[in-house]
């Protein structure tokens, strides 16, 4: 069993709560924040119900002060840069010798930025980005990649076992990230397949669910598939991960792309038709909401 360490979390979303609560059930001495403050107590009253101890704090620097461990999953670059930076941020408010874990989706220079700050402060630092969504989350199963020093990992690693599934060091500060962008890239690609496939069944009309069972258990396999499927043939698309930050992080790995002169036409594509869902008003829908961008066939009857 791992040690118990005492532990801050901040940031307790559809992703963050979970993760938090997994913390507490491992038996850590664990403290959570939100910046609406109503939601972490939420969470803590629903720990409460099973017998745990969930303290929440109001004020972040309060919340990470003598802790071991500091771990993230907050909104976007500018949240965690607010949360952080400055002599009443975060990181000037953690012990020296302690270790943060941001599991935010931010930029691979932001990580950079981060992992300077840190080691200047005498602090250890991990850009840890997780894919699974909230069903990951729910059920401690994310896939966490990570970038960050052999030391750093070393030290964070036990902890965020309480949530994962896998956990990939990929190397240094800002890999984490970057693979994370990749991770979009290559969803974003299967959304769009898995979409016009939908509609190609609904427009010919064969048996969608038997073409699920025959397809899933080919070539065509995917995650998306064997998950979205059913979903996106019933209109369903409430599950947590919002096209908003899919949106958000699209955008960190067309600009990296850039920066390395390189293009990416599938994923702007997508990107575009992520826009046109999101001016129809499906801003909060969930990434497989992609497939209401292409009209059914009686829709255009």
């Amino acid at each position: 069993m791992t040690a118990s360490k005492r532990i801050a979390f901040l940031g307790l979303g559809v992703m963050g709560g979970p993760m938090w609560g997994h913390l507490v059930r491992a038996g850590h001495e664990a403290t959570g924040y939100n910046r609406g403050f109503a939601k972490a107590e939420e969470w803590s009253d629903r720990l409460g119900d099973e017998g745990l101890h969930a303290p929440v704090e109001s004020d972040a620097a309060t919340a990470v002060k003598d802790k071991d461990v500091v771990l993230a999953c907050l909104g976007n670059d500018d949240d965690v840069a607010s949360v952080l930076f400055g002599a009443s941020g975060v990181l000037a408010a953690m012990k020296r010798g302690a270790t943060f874990v941001d599991h935010t989706t931010v930029s691979p220079g932001l990580a950079r930025r981060i992992a300077d700050e840190c080691d200047r402060m005498g602090l250890h630092a991990v850009d840890a980005p997780v894919s699974g969504g909230q069903a990951g989350a729910e059920n401690g199963k994310l896939s966490i990649m990570c970038g960050g020093s052999d030391e750093a990992m070393a030290l964070a690693e036990p902890v965020m076992q309480a949530y994962a599934a896998r956990i990939v060091h990929i190397g240094g500060a800002g890999a984490g990230q970057t693979a994370k962008a990749i991770n979009q890239v290559c969803i974003a690609g299967v959304l769009a397949g898995l979409s016009e496939g939908v509609r190609l069944a609904q427009a010919t009309g064969v048996d969608t669910g038997k073409v699920l069972e025959a397809i899933s258990g080919g070539a065509a396999q995917s995650w998306q598939m064997e998950n979205r499927w059913p979903t996106m043939v019933k209109d369903e698309f409430d599950f947590g991960f919002a096209i908003d930050w899919m949106r958000k992080d699209l955008a960190i790995a067309l600009e990296e792309a850039a920066k390395h002169e390189f293009d990416l036409p599938v994923t702007t594509l997508v990107d575009q038709f992520y826009s046109e869902v999101q001016a129809a008003g499906g801003n909060r829908l969930d990434t497989s909401a992609l497939v209401t961008r292409y009209p059914k066939s009686s829709d255009t009857k």
